[in-house]
């Protein structure tokens, strides 16, 4: 007749009960928690010691530890394994904050060649440094333990992001200028789906410079049924040259304006303000959304400008601020749709078909919108 059990029973609550069914349930929850919770259930059923044991194929201790460790600190906290001292530290708080202090500058500034350190390197510099630093602990550190250091501190020395700084004090009114332009071409917007005439035309420009006319040195392969499912090129060509796209698309109607030059300088920019003012009529102001390039402010713009007066108006971005020129997004669809793998046989077969896809373009005009928050912005004074 088998011998009583002198151990006490389980008592838990309803929601205890129902946690522990839950996790025993539970495919997310670590495997240990599970099986402890079934343990607990099938003790709290009924079960002997030794019938769980045999249930969950474990011995007789292993069950015991877990029903004794549940009658004395309660079931949901049994559960988990309780803290532990640990080994004791190998490398000290002080030797881990001078690690760090070392990742946090460059290895130049020790005398070393390298501009970013390396585990390796970082390692080796320690074990040289550590005994006159005061860290004899570190005398046979690794460069595992190094990166296991730095990981944990997420401090990445061998990595560069890259930033812009703020350099323009003005930043902030200047972007304000800009968006407001934007909220001036809905309005507008608006008031041609009224089939008004607007009194204004708002264009944002930029120039495109240094697109390159490669020629091939081979002929391509066409696709072919059955034998190769895309074109095939020829890893050498020849480059012909470059070209600037000086381009001006209206926010307004969506069209671009556009010419091809070999260069973008004062002259280019001047022909092209020309090319704006035959285009629009004479009573329309015409107000420009364009950055601070030098041909855009030189003596000779400033000469042109004044011949026409009161007939352009420039609204400059900020500095770095180039991302607030909607004309960058025509920018970017040009280089993915259309300049991406282009070859030609003369820098005017590039002028001629760069200029044939603006028109394309034109035909069915994109309206550019910008999307910002203008109410976030605080408002110029």
């Amino acid at each position: 007749m088998a011998r009583p059990s002198q151990r006490a029973k389980l008592q838990m609550t309803n929601e205890e009960l129902q946690e522990l069914r839950r996790i025993s349930r539970s495919r997310t929850e670590r495997h240990t928690r599970v099986e402890r919770a079934r343990m607990l259930l099938a003790y709290h059923a009924g079960q002997s010691v030794t019938e769980i044991a045999r249930q969950f194929q474990t011995n007789r201790p292993r069950v015991e530890r877990t029903i004794d460790r549940a009658l004395s600190i309660g079931v949901l906290a049994s559960l988990d394994d309780l803290p532990r001292p640990g080994k004791p530290a190998k490398i000290s708080s002080k030797a881990r904050a001078w690690i760090l202090s070392l990742a946090c500058q460059k290895p130049k500034d020790f005398g070393y060649a390298a501009e970013l350190w390396t585990t390796r390197l970082l390692a080796q510099h320690i074990r040289n440094r550590c005994h006159d630093e005061g860290y004899p602990e570190l005398a046979k550190l690794s460069r595992g333990t190094v990166s296991k250091i730095l990981r944990k501190a997420e401090i990445r020395p061998h990595k560069i992001r890259y930033y812009v700084e703020r350099r323009d004090p003005d930043f902030d009114n200047k972007m304000v200028q800009v968006l407001h332009v934007y909220q001036e071409v809905a309005l507008l917007q608006a008031e041609q789906n009224q089939q008004q005439s607007p009194p204004v035309a708002l264009l944002s420009y930029d120039e495109k410079p240094g697109i390159q006319a490669i020629q091939n040195v081979s002929p391509d392969r066409l696709p072919s049924p059955e034998k190769q499912s895309t074109l095939k090129r020829d890893y050498e060509y020849k480059r012909l040259g470059t070209v600037s796209l000086l381009a001006s698309i209206d926010l307004i109607s969506g069209e671009i304006h556009a010419q091809v030059a070999d260069r973008h300088r004062s002259k280019e920019f001047i022909e092209h303000l020309k090319y704006l003012d035959e285009i629009y009529s004479e009573s329309v102001k015409i107000k420009i959304i364009l950055d601070n390039h030098s041909a855009h402010t030189s003596k000779e713009t400033q000469q042109y400008l004044k011949t026409v007066p009161n007939r352009f108006e420039f609204i400059f971005t900020p500095t770095h601020g180039s991302w607030l020129n909607l004309i960058e997004t025509f920018f970017s669809k040009l280089s993915r749709c259309f300049l991406k793998g282009m070859r030609v046989d003369s820098i005017n077969e590039l002028k001629t078909r760069m200029l044939a896809y603006i028109d394309e373009c034109n035909e069915m005009p994109t309206i550019f919108k910008w999307t910002y928050i203008l109410d976030e912005i605080k408002t110029v004074h």
